[in-house]
């Protein structure tokens, strides 16, 4: 049986999408316009500076010689940094924060959420207090830990004391072992009353009538969390975990403050490294490089992260 073009080209043409109406056309324009402005400052604020870095990354500048002129060395920035054993601390210190403190935050932000999110009498004091370490600024936040680690009148030696925990005081700050722990712990402090306030917001997106259903099914408290609460909770600790990942790279002011990323370079991360070379040897060229390895780096982990806890968004369409 002979199959006419017109009913070949039939579908296609059913399938093709509409055209705009003038109306349409105008609104999108006018929405077009609307957008542009924070487009613009988007490209200035962000784009703009990355190209720079990354195009100051191939070149060999030092302000210390103001007289000597730049020079192109392509990849030889990047293979110094390879050869740097101060690059591969600065890692290890960022890689080692990143891993312990994501963890505790992540444990106790659940913990966290988990309890504000039930109904008691004054579950909204309790949610106002958890999130006072996050309103605190980060200079002020390591300034009282400074204190609480201070060796001899210190409030942790004290404590640790009276429980009987060690026997004398400890140069928590000044101990090139304890120093990146004692700043992993005022990291958790500060930054898990953020993880647990997004896992919160995730929480009561999760409709009750999932585990009243569950509960009549016969299932336990444990068996409802990790069958239904954990895997809807999914993208929003993928949300959580992205955001303080990126605050983990970019952690300056932290180690800076409370340890000047001592002692030695014990707790030197590479954002301060990176600001070190940069700033104060007045390296553009190296400073760039490192900049943009660790900008790389950070790209890379996420992108694993969004493949391994990334969950698609929305619902499967239906297919007719």
């Amino acid at each position: 049986m002979a199959i006419s073009q017109r009913s070949l080209a039939s579908p296609f043409r059913l399938a093709a999408r509409p055209r705009w109406t003038t109306q349409e056309r105008a609104e999108a324009r006018f929405a077009l316009w609307l957008v542009l402005p924070a487009m613009a400052a988007i490209v200035a604020i962000a784009f703009v500076p990355l190209a720079r870095t990354i195009w100051l990354a191939f070149w060999q500048r030092n302000l210390r010689f103001a007289n000597t002129p730049a020079t192109f060395v392509g990849f030889d920035n990047f293979a110094a940094i390879l050869r740097d054993d101060r690059f591969y601390n600065a890692l290890r210190v960022t890689a080692t924060i990143a891993v312990v403190a994501l963890t505790a935050e992540f444990v106790l932000g659940l913990i966290v959420a988990l309890v504000v999110n039930r109904s008691f009498r004054g579950r909204g004091l309790a949610r106002a207090a958890v999130l006072v370490p996050w309103a605190l600024t980060t200079v002020v936040a390591a300034r009282v830990w400074e204190l609480v680690y201070q060796t001899d009148y210190g409030v942790f030696n004290r404590i640790l004391q009276d429980l009987q925990v060690v026997d004398r005081n400890v140069p928590w700050i000044a101990s090139p072992t304890f120093a990146i722990w004692a700043m992993i712990g005022a990291d958790v402090w500060k930054t898990t009353p953020f993880v647990a306030l997004l896992l919160l917001a995730g929480l009561q997106l999760i409709p009750g009538d999932l585990h009243e259903a569950s509960m009549i099914d016969g299932a336990s408290r444990w068996q409802s969390f990790w069958r239904i609460t954990l895997p809807l909770l999914k993208p929003t600790i993928l949300v959580a975990l992205l955001f303080r990942l990126i605050d983990v790279a970019r952690m300056f002011d932290l180690p800076t403050v409370l340890t000047r990323g001592g002692p030695g370079f014990a707790t030197e991360t590479l954002t301060l490294y990176s600001y070190r070379v940069l700033f104060q040897n007045l390296s553009f060229g190296m400073g760039s490089a490192l900049a943009v390895t660790t900008f790389l780096i950070v790209l890379v982990i996420c992108f694993l992260f969004i493949t391994v806890l990334g969950a698609p968004v929305g619902g499967a369409r239906d297919e007719r």
